[in-house]
């Protein structure tokens, strides 16, 4: 593979000459540069973009750090952010913290010290991300995704959570349900915290069960549905609010295994509105979140940073959208009471 200096030979300038007419064109003549230009083309050199960007302490990477790789509406935040990043010749890593906070501070500190671009962060709680960062006197440019941050000094894109909490008790309320369940954790997360806020605020009156999970997982949804069939048979809710798609996929599939019909027996509404929500067991009634906008309007704050370009007066550097009630089929009125099924053989 040819270097530059190879360049340099073949052209019959110096090294300096080369790298100018690489990074700073108009510094060199003409001539010169067509020289160059020339030798570049007949060796077929390609310059090495990683030490370029050592070299001159500059980075076309933006790191996008994530609470669930494996979580669907993560990929359309990513997607989102790819798309952007392209089209101003950057790139995208993505980095996964599981929800561990160690984790992602670990994440944190390697790429600071890689001194990438900057970096997106969903993080797993925004008042410890926030001082990790600033515990670092220097750090790139941070956004939060999927979260306002409770530090000052942070730009921020986001769904009003607590709205679309309120989509769904106002749905489940108006179709006469009087007792349901809401599923989601840990409740560190803000995110599920904020759509149970929203819940009751439009489901006042009526009873609300609060089933914590571990996690916001398919596995963890099945073990939703074992903790509301352990229940006397009066007391068990007519509807179930899964804070996210992947929980409540867990449990459509466990009801499809113990037989029991959705939403004949149980209604089942998820969130985020991911690609598996409409072709899952049951068309699952969802509030969709615009994922790849998200990831987008990220990027865009972030290459402003990095630009060192000030927002207009009164525009906010904390994005926050609106989400959408989706109706499938797996809600409908109450009139029956969750039973127990036989298990599937």
């Amino acid at each position: 593979m040819a270097s530059i200096k190879d360049v340099a030979r073949l052209a019959g300038v110096s090294l300096g000459t080369v790298s100018n007419v690489l990074n700073r064109p108009e510094r060199v003549s003409p001539e010169r540069r067509a020289r160059v230009e020339r030798a570049i083309e007949e060796l077929g050199f390609v310059r090495s973009e990683p030490a370029r960007q050592l070299r001159a302490g500059l980075s076309r990477t933006i790191a996008v750090v994530v609470l669930d790789v494996a979580n669907p509406f993560f990929t359309d935040i990513i997607e989102g952010a790819e798309e952007l990043a392209e089209q101003h010749d950057a790139q995208v890593v993505v980095c996964n913290s599981g929800g561990d906070p160690e984790r992602e501070a670990r994440h944190l500190d390697r790429l600071v010290q890689q001194q990438v671009l900057g970096i997106l962060l969903s993080p797993v709680h925004e008042v410890v991300s926030a001082q990790l960062l600033a515990a670092r006197r220097r750090h790139p440019p941070v956004v939060f995704v999927d979260r306002v941050p409770a530090a000052p000094g942070f730009a921020s894109v986001a769904v009003d959570d607590v709205h679309g909490g309120a989509l769904v008790g106002d749905l489940l309320s108006t179709t006469g349900h009087e007792h349901i369940a809401f599923a989601g954790g840990p409740m560190s997360l803000r995110q599920v915290v904020d759509r149970l806020h929203g819940l009751r605020s439009t489901f006042r009156g009526r009873r609300v069960d609060v089933v914590e999970t571990p996690e916001l997982t398919i596995r963890a949804g099945a073990r939703v549905l074992d903790d509301l069939l352990a229940r006397p048979a009066r007391d068990r809710p007519t509807a179930l609010f899964c804070a996210n798609d992947l929980l409540a996929i867990g449990v459509l599939n466990a009801c499809m295994r113990r037989r029991i019909a959705v939403p004949d027996e149980l209604s089942v509404v998820g969130y985020d509105d991911i690609d598996f929500a409409e072709t899952a067991s049951v068309a699952l009634t969802t509030v969709g979140q615009p994922g790849r906008r998200l990831g987008r309007e990220a990027v865009e704050l972030l290459l402003a940073e990095v630009g060192g370009v000030e927002a207009p007066a009164g525009s906010p550097r904390n994005l926050v959208f609106e989400p959408e009630l989706v109706v499938r089929s797996s809600t409908r009125p109450s009139d029956v009471r969750l039973t127990a099924g036989p298990s599937a053989s």
